[in-house]
C-alpha cells in the first residue's frame, strides 16, 4: 500500500489550499461543494498540526456585525450537519455560554450585546447574579453585577471536524497531501502560476493561503503581504474536580481575562492576558507541528489568582498540564479573508485570532466563494485582506501589535478605542501642527489622524458622554459660524490615465464621468452584483486623465480594482496619495478667508467644479463641495506645499477640526460613510443613491441594478428627543414589539442640539414617523427623519455658487 508521502502529485490544480488546519480544510470542503473538484491541499505536517489542534474550540455567534455573527452560525449549522453527511463525529457539545459583568460598564457592553443578538437573530438574554450562579455553581459570584446566557453556543473537537471535512471533500474528488511543504511560488506578470514544494512543482490558477502563522513567509514568497504574528497562548488543564459532572455552560469572566470550561471532568481555564508575549518567528522552529511552547508558570501566575479567586475549587485542583501554544493575530484583531492586493490569484484565510474553530466554518464557505465567484457570499469588509498598508508587514510594527491585540481581545468595546502600539507608522504633513494644536490622534488605516483638538489629558473612555464633548462642540460650531479646516490628507488619490481612461473610469464607477474637465462627480464602485464596494469622488483632471478620492481604509481595495478595470487597456494606474495634501475648508467666512489668501476663482467657482489656483503664493487646486453640509472648499497641494497651505489657513484664522466633529457633521447631513451605511450588501437605491448610478448604464453593475425590485432597507435618520440618550451605532430600531432595523452611525448633532443617528430600517416597517431605539437594553423614543436633520436642502452648501 502505497504511503501519504509516495503518491505522486498532480501536475495541476485548479486550485491548491495551503495549510491543513480549520481554515484549510473548510476552503477545502466549499470549494468541492462549488464544483471545484481537482481542489488539492498540501499541509507541510499533519492534518491539523500547528494551532488548530490544541485550539479551546469555543464556538459563540455573538459578533460585533450582523454578518460575523451570520458567519458564525453557519459554522454551528455546518459542524452540526457534518456527523450526518459523513459518519463522522464532530464532538459537538451545545451547553451555551455565559458572560459575567463585575463593573458598570461591563454590564452595559454586556446589556449591549444582549441587545444586539436580538438584532441578530442570536438567542441571548440578560440574567441575575442568582440565575448565573444557578448555571455554575462552581464559581464565586458575589462581586458579579450581571450576566448574559446565550444558550445556543458550545463547542467542537478540532481534529474531529477537521477530519469531517476532508473526508466530504476527497468523496467529491478533492485531494490531500500531508508532509507537503511549499518552498517557492510561481507567478508571472503578478499572477499566480504555481507552487514548488519539496515534492515537485504542481500548477495552479489559485492559491489559498491557510497556513497558519506561516502565511505571512509564503506570502512574502508571492510578492504580497499577509501582515500577522504568533504570540504565546496559555490554558490550563485540570484532572477531575469535583462538583463536575457531564457538560457545562462556557463561563466567560472578561474583566478578568478568562475564559472557563469543563474539560474530561476536569478544568479548562485559558486567558488573554494584558501583558501577552510575542513570538520571534526564528524562535519558530519549521518543523512545528504538535508541539508546544514551554510552559511558563510565572507569565501565568497573575491569571491564575484571577481564576482561583472566581473558582476556589481550582485551588485543590491537581494540574495536568499549562498548555503554551502559539496562535496568530493581525494589526486590528479581525482575520485576513479574500485575494490580496498586490498578487493575482493568491487568496488569504489566515491571522484568526484565536477564533479560527468559530469563524472556521463559515470563513471557508466564504473564501471558496471568493476565489470561485470573485467576492464573499455577503458583506465581509471588516476581514478584507487587502486592507492593511504593507507598513504594517514590519516586524518591528507585529513585534509590537500583536501582544496588544491578544491583550484586548477582551476589553470592552469603549467609542473611541484606539491601539497604542505600531503608533506613528504615517503621520500627514501637518503633524506638527496637529501636535502644537493639542491634537488627539486615532489611526486610520497606518495614519495618524487628528480625531480633536484641545486634548488637555488622556480621554477616559465610557459610555455615556465623552470627555471629548465640549471640543468637538467647539469645532462644529467654528465649521458652522466661521471657518474651519479638517486634514483630509490621508484620503486615497488614484490616477488613471491613458487613451482608454475615460472607459476604464466608466466600467470602475457607477456615476457621471464624461463631464468636461474641470468637473467632479459624486460616485460608487459597485460589484457584479449591484451593491457598493465604495464611494469616492472623481475629478477629470484633462480629457484622458482622472483622479480619484477615496476613503483611506479602502485606498489599496481600491486600486486593486482599478487595476482589475484597467487589464487590457491603454492606461495607467497610479497611487499618488503621498504626492498630495488635502484640506477640506468649511464654513460661511471659508470663501472670504480663501480669497484673502490670495485665491481668485472663488466664489465664482461651481459646485462640484475645480480649478487651479493661488494660495499663500502655492499652487492649489481648489475644488468645491463639503462632507460636512458647510460651504467652503477642498484644497489639494503638493505634498512640498502642505505646511505652508495648512500654517496660512491657521493664520488667518481657520479653526483646527478633527474626523469627531466631521463625523457628527456629516451625520446631521445625512451623508453615508463606507463600513456604517455602505457595504457589498446594499445596493444604492436603499441608502438614497440611486442618483449616482447613471440611466445609461456601461458600469460594472448596472445590469443588477436596473433589476432590482423594491428596495429591503430605507436610510432614514433619527433625532432623539432625550438629549442625555448617547447611541454608538449598531443599536436595534423597534416599533411597537418589533425589530425594524438598525442604526448605522450616530453621535450627537452639534447644530440641532440633539443625539443623532442614521439607521437602515426594514422597507415593510411602514415608515412610522417615530420609533425607539434599544441602547443597552433601555429604550430611548426617537423621531424619524426622510430627509437630513440640518439643512436638507442644502441650501448652505452652495450658498457661494455662482452658475
Amino acid at each position: 500500500m502505497a504511503t501519504p508521502s509516495s503518491i505522486e502529485l498532480p501536475s495541476h490544480a485548479s486550485v491548491v489550499v495551503v495549510g491543513g488546519g480549520i481554515m484549510g480544510c473548510s476552503t477545502l470542503y466549499h470549494l468541492a461543494k462549488l464544483g471545484v473538484t481537482d481542489a488539492v491541499l498540501v499541509e507541510r505536517n499533519e492534518l491539523t498540526s500547528g494551532t488548530t489542534w490544541h485550539s479551546a474550540a469555543q464556538v459563540r455567534a455573538l459578533r460585533h456585525s450582523q454578518n460575523l455573527t451570520r458567519m458564525i452560525q453557519y459554522s454551528v449549522d455546518l459542524y452540526a450537519q457534518l456527523e450526518a453527511e459523513t459518519g463522522q463525529s464532530v464532538g459537538w457539545i451545545q451547553k451555551g455560554s455565559l458572560s459575567l459583568a463585575t463593573t458598570p460598564d461591563r454590564l452595559t457592553h454586556i446589556r449591549r450585546q444582549a441587545s444586539l443578538a436580538q438584532l441578530f437573530g442570536v438567542r441571548a438574554q440578560a440574567i441575575s447574579t442568582a440565575d448565573a450562579l444557578e448555571r455554575w455553581p462552581l464559581m464565586r459570584a458575589d462581586d458579579v453585577l450581571g450576566a448574559v446566557w446565550s444558550p445556543d453556543d458550545g463547542r467542537v473537537s478540532p481534529s474531529d471536524v477537521c477530519a469531517a471535512l476532508v473526508k466530504a471533500a476527497k468523496a467529491l474528488g478533492a485531494r490531500v497531501f500531508e508532509h507537503t511543504a511549499v518552498t517557492g511560488v510561481h507567478t508571472t506578470s503578478g499572477r499566480i502560476r504555481g507552487l514548488e514544494t519539496d515534492r515537485g512543482t504542481l500548477r495552479c490558477d489559485a492559491v489559498a493561503l491557510c497556513a497558519g502563522l506561516w502565511s505571512r513567509e509564503l506570502a512574502r514568497m508571492a510578492d504580497s503581504h499577509a501582515p500577522l504574528l504568533a504570540c504565546e497562548h496559555f490554558y490550563l488543564l485540570t484532572k477531575p474536580v469535583d462538583g463536575i459532572t457531564g457538560n457545562m455552560p462556557t463561563l466567560s469572566d472578561h474583566d478578568n481575562h478568562l475564559y472557563i470550561r469543563d474539560d474530561s471532568g476536569g478544568l479548562l481555564v485559558g486567558c488573554f492576558e494584558p501583558h501577552a508575549r510575542a513570538l520571534d518567528p526564528t524562535r519558530l522552529s519549521g518543523e512545528v507541528g504538535f508541539e508546544l511552547l514551554q510552559e511558563d508558570w510565572e507569565h501565568f501566575e497573575p491569571m491564575m489568582v484571577n481564576a482561583l479567586n472566581r473558582l476556589p475549587p481550582l485551588e485543590h485542583a491537581e494540574v495536568k498540564l499549562l498548555l503554551n501554544g502559539p496562535e496568530s493575530f493581525t494589526p486590528d484583531g479581525s482575520f485576513m479573508l479574500g485575494e490580496t492586493a498586490e498578487t493575482r490569484g493568491l487568496f488569504l484565510g489566515c491571522g484568526m485570532n484565536s477564533v479560527g474553530i468559530a469563524s472556521g466554518g463559515g470563513a471557508g464557505m466564504h473564501l471558496a466563494h471568493c476565489i470561485v465567484n470573485g467576492h464573499t457570499a455577503y458583506d465581509l469588509a471588516d476581514t478584507d485582506a487587502r486592507r492593511f498598508d504593507p507598513t504594517f508587514d514590519s516586524l518591528e510594527h507585529l513585534m509590537a501589535r500583536a501582544p496588544e491585540v491578544l491583550g484586548t481581545h477582551y476589553d470592552i468595546a469603549y467609542p473611541g478605542t484606539q491601539f497604542r502600539t505600531a503608533r506613528g507608522i504615517q503621520t500627514l504633513p501637518a503633524h506638527d501642527h496637529h501636535r502644537a494644536d493639542r491634537a488627539h490622534f486615532g489611526q486610520t488605516g497606518h495614519w495618524e489622524r487628528p480625531l480633536f483638538f484641545g486634548k488637555q489629558a488622556e480621554p477616559r473612555l465610557r459610555f455615556t458622554r465623552p470627555d471629548w464633548f465640549a471640543r468637538v462642540a467647539r469645532e462644529v460650531d467654528a465649521a458652522h459660524t466661521r471657518a474651519a479646516v479638517f486634514d483630509a490628507s490621508c484620503f486615497g488619490k488614484i490616477d488613471i490615465s491613458g487613451t482608454d481612461a475615460a472607459q476604464v473610469v466608466a466600467r470602475l464607477c457607477s456615476g457621471a464621468v464624461t463631464r468636461p474637465p474641470g468637473s467632479l462627480s459624486y460616485n460608487l464602485m459597485l460589484n457584479a452584483g449591484g451593491t457598493i464596494e465604495l464611494d469616492l469622488t472623481v475629478h477629470r483632471l484633462t480629457t484622458d486623465h482622472y483622479r480619484l478620492l477615496v476613503g483611506t481604509q479602502v485606498t489599496r481595495k481600491a486600486v486593486a480594482l482599478a487595476r482589475d478595470a484597467a487589464v487590457g487597456r491603454d492606461v495607467q494606474v497610479r497611487d499618488v496619495t503621498h504626492e498630495h495634501a488635502l484640506f477640506s475648508l468649511s464654513g460661511p467666512q471659508a470663501i472670504a478667508l480663501a480669497r484673502q489668501l490670495g485665491a481668485t476663482t472663488v466664489p465664482g467657482l461651481g459646485y462640484f467644479k475645480f480649478a487651479p489656483d493661488t494660495l499663500a503664493g502655492r499652487p492649489v487646486t481648489l475644488a468645491r463641495l463639503s462632507y460636512v453640509g458647510e460651504a467652503g472648499v477642498e484644497i489639494s497641494c503638493a505634498e512640498a506645499d502642505a505646511v505652508a497651505v495648512y500654517s496660512a489657513l491657521r493664520d488667518a484664522g481657520a479653526a483646527p477640526a478633527g474626523l469627531f466633529a466631521q463625523t457628527a457633521m456629516r451625520i446631521e447631513k445625512g451623508f453615508c460613510a463606507v463600513g456604517h451605511e455602505l457595504d457589498s450588501d446594499t445596493i444604492p437605491a436603499e441608502v438614497g443613491l440611486g442618483f449616482a448610478c447613471r440611466a445609461s448604464g456601461g458600469y460594472l453593475g448596472a445590469e443588477a441594478v436596473a433589476a432590482a425590485g423594491t428596495v429591503a432597507t430605507r436610510l432614514r435618520t433619527l433625532v432623539f428627543d432625550n438629549d442625555h440618550a448617547v447611541p454608538i451605532g449598531h443599536e436595534p430600531v423597534v416599533h411597537g414589539d418589533r425589530i425594524i432595523g438598525q442604526t448605522t452611525s450616530a453621535g450627537f448633532g452639534h447644530r440641532i442640539n440633539a443625539p443623532i443617528a442614521l439607521a437602515l430600517m426594514r422597507a415593510d416597517s411602514g415608515d412610522p414617523d417615530r420609533v425607539d431605539v434599544d441602547i443597552a437594553g433601555e429604550r430611548f423614543p426617537a423621531r424619524v427623519l426622510t430627509h437630513a436633520a440640518f439643512d436638507p436642502d442644502g441650501h448652505r452648501l452652495r450658498e457661494y455658487n455662482t452658475p
